[in-house]
């Protein structure tokens, strides 16, 4: 009998207690991210319907992400005082909160104020959950329960675009039953007797510039992405609007994108646990240029462009579950805590960047300059992850072969052939 054959019962009973421990997260996560769906969509709707210029409406979802470099900041610092079930909870009740006033005022000044509010929220919570999560997993499952975690997020957020059917966008109605939403999804994690959060007390703190010099290749990474997703989300609403694309037709366009990531997260990330998480980032953004580049010969109200869209988001989302694992593989358990803050926050610098870089295409180029930023910016991780594998040298796979999961086993002859097309150094120990 095999090591691995005898390990296996243990790390099955290992799973199955992460699970117990983290089921009330996951249950009102999904709750949030409802909220998030509907609520992102019909204030994307409602300020276009505003006539407000392209730099306001991509203003109002920076607004959101320099909310979410704060709450990143502030969040680590109150785990450390009151722990993960109290932080989560009061963030929740903040965001039902900032939801339902920006449903009752018709300002564009109060929705920047808002979304900025929701930013903060979303990402204390984000920090709140990946620092759960991480201080439970392994290296050998931490890909798979990242996953999962981004199964959860990105398809109740696509669940949640998909409602804004029965809703109109310059009503109080779709606002407040955001509201609701967010307030119920407190009750699973409060209520929960499983709920087991690691501690907190021993978190080491580390600032970016630490993290960028342990571990280069995953703070990179997430920037990048960042970048990438708020280019896409902050002008999926403006590009499919102008084309005159109704409410619910706009909503199930958005919806593909987070619906294709959900599809998508657990087989890419799990191939991850497996073979080099560089190379699956490089044939991840490569997909993405190719239905970009397919794209452009499609028109928005094709429901060829909602394929190559669900596709886009299956294979773009992933890239933050891969970055944080790779991250995670590479500091100590004590600094976990701390890491995670810092990528939520690196993710929402480029989020918070990401909808000014991608307006001007829409507004030079016009509706395909939404494909045009998708590809541009997806480039950019391409080119980064290539220059990383180039700089430091590791094994195709991590495992041996008869270890190795159905899913690395799929993307191994791509990987292999990207390995061997990219021309990579001696070690020089920089991850």
């Amino acid at each position: 009998m095999t090591d691995a054959v005898r390990l296996l019962p243990k790390l099955n009973a290992n799973r199955r207690t992460i699970l117990l421990s983290t089921w009330g997260l996951f249950t009102g996560l999904a709750l949030l991210l409802i909220n998030a769906g509907v609520y992102s969509t019909l204030v994307g709707i409602r300020a276009e319907l505003k006539n407000l210029p392209t730099i306001v409406s991509g203003g109002i979802t920076t607004a959101y992400y320099a909310g979410f470099l704060l709450g990143s900041w502030y969040t680590l610092r109150a785990l450390k005082q009151v722990g993960h079930i109290r932080v989560y909870a009061a963030l929740a009740s903040l965001l039902s909160a900032s939801v339902l006033i920006t449903g009752v005022y018709d300002s564009p000044l109060v929705w920047i104020i808002m979304r900025s509010s929701t930013g903060f929220c979303f990402a204390g919570l984000y920090v709140v959950a990946e620092s759960w999560l991480n201080g439970l997993a392994t290296n050998t499952f931490r890909g798979r329960l990242l996953a999962m975690y981004n199964v959860v997020t990105i398809g109740a957020y696509g669940a949640g675009q998909l409602l804004v059917f029965n809703f109109d966008a310059r009503t109080l109605t779709g606002f407040a039953f955001a509201a609701v939403i967010s307030s119920l999804a407190v009750i699973p994690v409060v209520m929960s007797e499983q709920a087991a959060t690691p501690a907190v007390e021993n978190h080491t703190h580390i600032t970016l510039r630490e993290l960028a010099k342990i571990v280069p290749t995953g703070a990179g990474t997430i920037l990048l992405v960042g970048l990438a997703h708020g280019g896409m989300l902050g002008m999926a609403v403006i590009y499919a609007t102008r084309e005159g694309l109704g409410v619910g037709r706009v909503g199930i366009l958005i919806a593909a994108i987070q619906l294709g990531g959900m599809a998508l997260t657990w087989p890419i990330s799990s191939a991850s646990d497996d073979i080099d998480r560089r190379i699956i980032g490089v044939l991840s953004s490569l997909a993405v240029i190719v239905m970009g580049l397919l794209m452009l010969t499609q028109t928005p109200s094709s429901w060829v462009t909602t394929a190559l869209l669900f596709a886009i988001g299956g294979f773009s989302f992933p890239l933050y579950a891969v970055g944080g694992a790779y991250t995670n593989d590479w500091v100590s358990p004590e600094q976990m805590g701390a890491a995670a803050s810092q990528l939520v926050t690196l993710y929402g610098f480029g989020a918070m960047i990401g909808p000014l870089v991608a307006a001007p295409f829409l507004d030079i180029i016009g509706t395909q300059g939404f494909a045009w930023s998708i590809i541009s910016l997806h480039a950019l991780i391409l080119l980064f992850l290539i220059y990383r594998i180039r700089a430091w040298h590791a094994p195709v796979t991590t495992k041996h072969w008869d270890d190795v999961s159905f899913h690395g086993r799929a993307f191994f002859i791509p990987a292999t052939i990207v390995s061997l097309g990219v021309n990579r150094r001696d070690p020089k120990l920089k991850n």
